[in-house]
């Protein structure tokens, strides 16, 4: 029996060339196999957009008169699509090996799972840690701040799970939204990307509240991608360090400070201040 269908949805910002091969490879890996296409464009100026309909027919283009952030246009292409399933994947992505009918099969004899991680490599062959654990305070401590001087680090092997290959599937705690495939059933049920996360950790977010809601969280080398990270972000590395810490410092006030806990608040804020800093001051260099 094949599997149910797959919509692909693309949020785009300034990636060039890139939307291009990824477009082109979602169409070889969907095969003979009707697929919803939706790109969510934030207000591109590089006429990485331009002619994306006719040049891929079927596509859908959303185009924003602004940035509207991540999560915003991952739900705004999530919700035009009508399939039990969406492949979220970042424009600087590119499938190369297995389809989309494989990875719905995985998502499908697994009925709890909410999302399902894919197989991600950098450019160079090498393993992108995209299927992840949610660190407690003191490993994303030492992950923050050892991380950048000695990166292989015990904080940092535990949280990006380094001792695994990758080769098998398992039961993570969050997967990288660079490359997801999303069950709708279950994203209607905890509503969405939360938006008030413009850039990073929306994924963990998701893969949070759902895993909350007796989802699991899954991972699968059955498609495998290969992801240029940061295309569209480069000329702004160091607005980007600041806007990551704030994003971490949404998560932990949403899910990690209840209570007592509270009382950690102005610790960690200026802690991930002091992250940013490090982190931007070495991408000046």
């Amino acid at each position: 029996m094949p599997a149910a269908p797959v919509g692909v949805v693309v949020v785009n910002h300034n990636s060039g060339e890139y939307l291009e091969r990824c477009l082109s490879s979602v169409r070889a890996a969907a095969g003979e196999h009707p697929t919803e296409i939706v790109v969510v464009d934030n207000a591109s100026t590089d006429g990485s957009i331009d002619g994306i309909e006719e040049r891929h027919a079927g596509t859908r283009l959303i185009a924003n008169g602004d940035n509207r952030g991540f999560a915003v246009a991952a739900n705004q292409g999530i919700r035009a699509t009508s399939t039990p399933y969406v492949l979220l994947l970042n424009p600087d992505a590119e499938i190369v090996g297995g389809t989309l009918e494989g990875i719905v099969k995985v998502a499908e004899e697994r009925p709890r799972a909410g999302v399902v991680g894919v197989l991600v490599r950098n450019s160079d062959g090498s393993l992108q840690p995209s299927a992840r654990r949610v660190p407690g305070l003191g490993e994303a401590l030492g992950h923050a701040f050892v991380g950048p001087f000695r990166p292989n680090n015990r904080w940092s092997r535990a949280y990006t799970m380094a001792d695994w290959d990758r080769t098998s599937e398992r039961e993570v705690e969050w997967v990288s939204g660079s490359a997801m495939v999303i069950r709708r059933e279950a994203f209607d049920e905890i509503g969405g990307f939360d938006e008030g996360f413009f850039m990073y950790v929306e994924d963990v977010d998701l893969c949070t509240r759902l895993r909350q809601r007796g989802w699991r969280v899954l991972f699968s080398p059955e498609l495998e991608v290969v992801h240029e990270q940061g295309v569209s972000s480069r000329a702004r590395v160091r607005w980007l360090a600041f806007e990551h810490s704030r994003s971490i410092y949404r998560y932990f006030v949403k899910h990690r400070s209840p209570g007592a806990a509270a009382l950690l608040r102005p610790f960690v804020r200026l802690a991930l201040w002091g992250r940013a800093l490090i982190a931007s001051r070495g991408a000046s260099r």
